[in-house]
This record gives C-alpha cells, sequence and structure tokens, in this order.
C-alpha cells in the first residue's frame, strides 16, 4: 500500500482513478481547483477517507503542501478541449504546460518514486495510414483548401490513397491543435524529469474517454457528452464533415484501471502506452447507438459538411504495447456500455451548449 497524489482527481477520469487506487488498497489524496466549466453539473462526491486539496496547481505552495508524504503521482490536471484550445490559448498553456513545470518544480525538493502522466491521442494528429503498396505513412496532413471543398479523407504525398490503420506509439507527434501541443509538453516534460531525476515516469495516450460522470454541459468534453446533451433536449446531435470520420472511444473503468497499472508494473517506467479499446468506430454510427439507446433512434444527425480547425480524419489505437507491458485489456465496449450511460444522462441535467460552441468557433474564423 502507498500513498498517492492525483491531480484532478475531482474530475470526470480523476474520481475513477481514485475508486480504482481505494479498491486497490492505496491512499490517496487529490488536488484539484474544481474548474467551473467542468465542474457544473453535480456535486463532488468522493469517499471520506480521500484527502481534497482545493487549489489550483500552479500555486506553489499547494502543491508542496499536496506532496507531503507522497509516494506517486498521477497527474490528471489539464484544460481539456480541441476547439477551446485554439482561442483560450493562454488559458491552455498555463493550465496544462506552466501547472506541469510547477508540479515537477516542486518534486525536485520533495522527490516520488513514481510518476504518470495523462498524455493524449490528440498528439499523433492524424493517425496511422498505409497506401496501396504496404508502406507506413505517420506524417499525414488534410490541406485547408482540401477541407474547404468537403474533400474529407486524407491523400499520400502524390495523392495517392491511403487507409487508415490502429495507430501505435512508433508514429510520429504531429501536433495539429493547442491543446495537443499541450498534451505533448505534458508527456514529454514528465519522461524528461523521470530520466534526470530517477523517478520512475510514464505517460498514458489516452483516446475517447466515455463514461457516466462526465460534464454534460461542457461541449468541449467530448463528442459523446455533446450527443447526449443534444438528444436529452430534444436536437439532433451535430456532426462536423460527413460523419464517416473514426474514432477510439475507451471506458473511464478502463482508464482508471490502465492509470493503476501503469503505477504498480515495473516495466511501465519511461514509457509511453495507448489507452484505447482497439476499435474504430465511424461518429455517424456512434450517434445512431446513442440514440437508440436513449429511445429516439429514429433521429438524424445534422451533418455539418464543415471542418474544425484542429480536427482531424481517422485515428484509433494500436493496444498491444500496453497489453504486453501492463496487462491491459479494455473490459468494456462501446456497444455493450452505454445503457449505464444513459441511465445516468436520464438522472443528470444536460444543458445544450453546441450551438454556442459552434458560434465561438465560427466567430474566431476556426469553422471552414
Amino acid at each position: 500500500m502507498s500513498k498517492i497524489l492525483v491531480t484532478g482527481g475531482c474530475g470526470f477520469i480523476g474520481r475513477h482513478v481514485v475508486a480504482e487506487l481505494l479498491a486497490k488498497g492505496h491512499d490517496v489524496r487529490v488536488l484539484d481547483s474544481l474548474v467551473e466549466q467542468v465542474h457544473t453539473d453535480e456535486a463532488i462526491d468522493l469517499p471520506a477517507e480521500v484527502e481534497v486539496i482545493y487549489a489550483d496547481i500552479r500555486n506553489r505552495d499547494a502543491v508542496r503542501n499536496a506532496l507531503v508524504g507522497i509516494e506517486a503521482v498521477v497527474h490528471l490536471a489539464a484544460e481539456v478541449g480541441v476547439g477551446q484550445s485554439m482561442y483560450e490559448i493562454v488559458r491552455y498553456v498555463g493550465g496544462n504546460d506552466l501547472a506541469t513545470a510547477v508540479l515537477l518544480e516542486e518534486l525536485i525538493d520533495t522527490p516520488v518514486s513514481k510518476i504518470v502522466v495523462a498524455s493524449s491521442m490528440s498528439i499523433y494528429g492524424e493517425g496511422l495510414y498505409v497506401d496501396e503498396q504496404g508502406r507506413r505513412h505517420d506524417r499525414i496532413q488534410r490541406s485547408a483548401e482540401a477541407m474547404r471543398l468537403g474533400h474529407w479523407e486524407p491523400t499520400g504525398p502524390d495523392g495517392q490513397p491511403l487507409t487508415p490503420v490502429p495507430t501505435d506509439e512508433e508514429k510520429s507527434a504531429s501536433l495539429a491543435s493547442i491543446y495537443a501541443l499541450t498534451k505533448y509538453f505534458q508527456e514529454q516534460a514528465v519522461l524528461i524529469f523521470g530520466r534526470a531525476y530517477g523517478i520512475d515516469a510514464t505517460a498514458l495516450r489516452l483516446f475517447n474517454v466515455f463514461g457516466a460522470g462526465q460534464a454534460l454541459s461542457n461541449p468541449y468534453t467530448g463528442v459523446l457528452v455533446n450527443f447526449a446533451a443534444r438528444l436529452a433536449n430534444g436536437q439532433p446531435p451535430v456532426i462536423f464533415e460527413d460523419g464517416l470520420q473514426r474514432r477510439d472511444f475507451v471506458h473511464v473503468k478502463d482508464v482508471a484501471r490502465a492509470f493503476r497499472l501503469a503505477l504498480e508494473k515495473p516495466a511501465a517506467a519511461g514509457h509511453v502506452f495507448n489507452i484505447g479499446s482497439g476499435n474504430a468506430y465511424a461518429i455517424a454510427d456512434v450517434a445512431a447507438m446513442l440514440a437508440s439507446a436513449m429511445g429516439v433512434p429514429e433521429t438524424t444527425p445534422e451533418i455539418l459538411g464543415r471542418a474544425r480547425a484542429g480536427d482531424i480524419r481517422h485515428c484509433f489505437a494500436d493496444i498491444s504495447k500496453a497489453q504486453e507491458l501492463l496487462g491491459f485489456e479494455p473490459r468494456l465496449k462501446l456497444e455493450n456500455a452505454l445503457e449505464p450511460f444513459v441511465e445516468w444522462v436520464r438522472g443528470s441535467s444536460a444543458v445544450d451548449r453546441s450551438q454556442e460552441m459552434q458560434r465561438q468557433l465560427q466567430e474566431k474564423g476556426l469553422v471552414s
């Protein structure tokens, strides 16, 4: 048993990580600033045995106090949202990069044995592709002009057609948003720091996390929650591009277990791991699955035929490295885990702010 600090432990993923660690006999302390945009839907309900420090992670004194007696850190605290990061740049760089820098500097004088940081699949940009000859293409980017013309599928350097395949950790980073840039800084700063100071450091690149407890009224929190908020308010899901873009959805309980495994497995030290389901889902199919689960199967999504700056076409996880080194096996698939999510949505207050999000992006010129 050890004492673990979870930054951002009051958040959606954080609460599940806390529960997972407690279930395995660990003591847990949480440091969280309760950002209003994320924590508007429901009261924070952490077990009584969890010590909670309410403070901004950029507050050095608070971080120093939070690290006293701590043996390992799970670093989840971050601003989340690709679209919003493109115009609230100071907020994202401060909340993600500066905050991580403060944490790491305080760890110099109050060292721990392990740190696991939440990274993101967004650092890949476009996922991995192969051409008709089976050659690997890992630095593919779509042009703004092609997307304005509705040419959604990426092509190779010579215009050749490409096929998306599961993205592994060897794929080069290709940063398409400010959010992705800040997450890449977080993971690399933690790994560099770990090597320099002899701390076992691990980064988990999370794919699209879903499950009960997400911020239903935060339009930047995730596509499944956005769809649910729309449907709960009698409105169709709004989909950018044509709905055929593919993503990997992983349940938050599987993600929480991955963090616990990364703390427990010595082989995790110094590595980055994809944490996903290993399955690819077209976004339009996800909207249809959710509408059916919520009892409105005849709903036709609103397909915008427009793209947001920072969006990518296809990205889904190759999880073989996490399976091999962490013993990670996802247990909950999207198609089999929607009912509990829907039950939670029905019992929650869902304010649809998707139109507000679209307006903000359009005003900034971030929708083409």
